[in-house]
């Protein structure tokens, strides 16, 4: 069984991941005392419940990107000869569901007590001898839960779309719009002390639409990736100019023809084939040499991408289609 050389990132980038990583402990250690300071001041508002939801929901991304880059940095084996670098995949689809099934969940609840018009009340505490109204608690809580993610958010963008790394793109992403969480619920909570028993419901079914669109959203990007889509830039949904800018490279040589290339995402690096027309044979494994050195060092994104030479791009095709419809046939015999 071969196995794949394995994958190291260059210097900087690799000391940009370092800081995304801690960024995200930040972020979970964080996260972890608003959901204990929003616990504590729950009540039986249906927003701050979402909103505690959400909070406790924003612990996946950051988890699933820490746990992911600890499979990913590990080498190929003879078990595992393509190594573990879809595991950043797996993690964004993980996240992409927990996102979506509880955002779900808290919109069917909402809407449920909307039908049934359950009235919430927000009773007083004592603090310090004196009587507070509970929702002004629950009001700091929110706000103590909304502000610094968007800072953290914000603060992983740009280290993001350096790496590729969509998980930490969505983990940002989420991270910047907690702030429509906190005002949500904060605008509920002052409904209900102002009579209107409608308003904390229908801010939790806000709040929960904003959940179940971030997890939908990120499954749709998950499924894509293991689909092996075409690479997309982050954030944007654009084609990645990688791929264009290796065939320009490979056309570039002197003794080629012409090129073609197929590239697919790994987590943040591109792998793959790219088919080269030879002018003639003469030294061909030679040039075949130049040409895997010249891919490896276009890009640092670039991983394992292997050169094929080929008559003609058009025989390629044909049998790329002889290929997939004997695989076709295969298939249905089984």
């Amino acid at each position: 069984m071969t196995v794949r050389q394995p994958y190291s990132l260059p210097g900087d980038k690799e000391a940009k991941l370092g800081k995304a990583k801690r960024l995200e402990w930040v972020t979970i250690l964080y996260m972890i005392s608003a959901i204990i300071v929003i616990g504590f001041t729950l009540g039986s508002s249906q927003a701050m419940k979402a909103a505690w939801v959400e909070d406790i929901l924003s612990l996946v991304p950051p988890v699933a990107f820490l746990v992911a880059m600890r499979f990913r940095s590990k080498s190929p084996n003879k078990q595992f000869p393509y190594g573990y670098r879809r595991s950043v995949s797996i993690a964004y689809l993980c996240a992409a569901l927990a996102l979506l099934s509880f955002g779900a969940y808290i919109l069917f609840d909402s809407v449920l007590k909307l039908i049934k018009m359950e009235h919430p009340t927000i009773g007083m505490i004592e603090i310090f001898g004196r009587q507070i109204w509970l929702g002004w608690l629950m009001i700091a809580a929110l706000i103590y839960s909304s502000v610094p993610p968007v800072i953290l958010g914000y603060m992983k963008l740009p280290l993001a779309h350096e790496l590729h790394e969509k998980v930490l793109y969505a983990d940002a992403e989420m991270n910047k719009a907690d702030w429509m969480t906190g005002v949500a619920a904060i605008v509920g909570i002052l409904g209900i002390g102002m009579g209107w028993w409608w308003a904390d419901a229908a801010a939790a079914g806000l709040i929960s639409l904003d959940i179940v669109k971030d997890g939908f959203t990120n499954l749709k990007y998950g499924v894509k990736d293991l689909m092996d889509e075409r690479p997309t830039t982050v954030g944007e949904d654009e084609p990645d100019e990688l791929p264009d800018e290796l065939r320009r490279e490979l056309e570039g040589l002197d003794w080629v023809a012409e090129a073609s290339v197929r590239l697919r995402e790994e987590g943040d690096v591109l792998t793959g084939e790219a088919y080269v027309v030879p002018r003639d044979e003469i030294n061909l494994l030679e040039k075949l040499k130049q040409a895997s050195e010249l891919v490896g060092s276009l890009h640092w994104r670039i991983y394992d991408v292997i050169i094929v030479p080929v008559s003609s791009l058009q025989n390629k095709q044909k049998a790329e289609g002889r290929r997939q419809k004997a695989a076709g046939v295969n298939t249905a015999s089984r």
